[in-house]
């Protein structure tokens, strides 16, 4: 617990299993909890890849455990024994939409959670606590409305807040094994990808043009509060359900590129119009084109403390 957060009841899982941990988040994850004297186990997908971006993987406190995020028993052999499991898998959604790739995005979310949550169910010795990740897509699109976690859903036609729906259905159901399930609708992670540090230093000067208009809400969170949010809904045995994993201070996109573009030192931004962004992701476009506005009512509520609230803050912060 950081200064200044309000106290909490806590009972800190001292094994978890995570999946998606090669990823960005995950990494992130995996380190701050080795660092507190945590074991972790890595479900992945391709144990050569954890073995190369998880420092330590094989050691005592870092097992990687392979398996198909569709079923298996590898799957609930990795999760037998945890006391907590943080669910970050999903098929990447930046991209054209091809029907391949809908089916994707929707398979990796929905059935994959189902797979896990009945590997959770098969455990002889079962975790406590699932934290999933969702997205505050869950809300749909708006440039004028505000959203916090009561919030309804967003329309039926909406491919990502449906995706995000039946996610969240799944990892739900957990509740009636007796788990602790805590819904994290993640916005903008701020924080740079493996693939995004080879390309910097070559992009670095063009950075902070306008993205589309520019208007559309940027819900955005910083990798280190990511990071402190998943924890603590490990660690806060009050927390239950759905919270918006969002900064407290969302931003136009326009505001979000020009502090990118003055912590990068950009002298030659590109603006990337609208027309561009549609031709090349087709209906993929949205992710980047759409937004909404998503505040962290329950988080703020609960008295957490944001490591990194400022936008211009965080962006040097990313770049630096």
């Amino acid at each position: 617990m950081r200064g200044g957060e309000r106290e909490y009841a806590t009972v800190k899982p001292q094994n978890v299993a995570i999946t998606g941990a090669t990823g960005m988040i995950g990494t992130a994850l995996t380190a701050a909890l080795r660092a507190e004297g945590r074991g972790v186990t890595a479900l992945t997908r391709d144990a050569g890849l954890a073995r190369r971006v998880l420092p330590g993987a094989g050691s005592p406190d870092l097992r990687v455990a392979a398996y198909d995020p569709l079923g298996g028993d590898a799957l609930r052999a990795g999760v037998e024994g945890c006391d907590a499991v943080v669910h970050l898998a999903g098929e990447p959604i930046v991209g054209r939409w091809t029907p391949d790739t809908r089916r994707a995005i929707g398979q990796s979310r929905a059935d994959g959670t189902r797979r896990l949550v009945a590997a959770i169910a098969a455990a002889r010795d079962r975790p406590r606590v699932l934290v999933s990740a969702s997205a505050a897509r869950f809300y749909g699109v708006s440039d004028t409305a505000i959203f916090d976690e009561d919030s309804p859903p967003g329309p039926a036609w909406d491919f990502l807040a449906t995706v995000c729906r039946a996610w969240e259905r799944e990892a739900l159901a957990a509740e009636a094994l007796g788990v602790r399930v805590v819904i994290l609708r993640f916005g903008v992670v701020l924080g740079l990808t493996r693939r995004m540090r080879e390309v910097l230093p070559s992009v670095r000067r063009f950075i902070g043009g306008r993205v589309g208009s520019g208007r559309q809400w940027l819900s955005w969170l910083h990798l280190s509060d990511a990071v402190a949010v998943i924890e603590r809904a490990l660690d806060d045995e009050t927390m239950r359900g759905p919270y918006n994993a969002t900064a407290p201070t969302p931003v136009p996109m326009a505001q979000f590129t020009a502090a990118l573009g003055r912590a990068a030192g950009g002298v030659i931004p590109v603006p990337v119009p609208t027309g561009i962004i549609q031709r090349y992701m087709g209906d993929g476009a949205t992710v980047i084109l759409d937004g909404q506005r998503a505040l962290p009512k329950r988080l703020i509520a609960a008295g957490h403390q944001f490591l990194e609230p400022d936008i211009a803050r965080a962006a040097a912060r990313v770049l630096a």
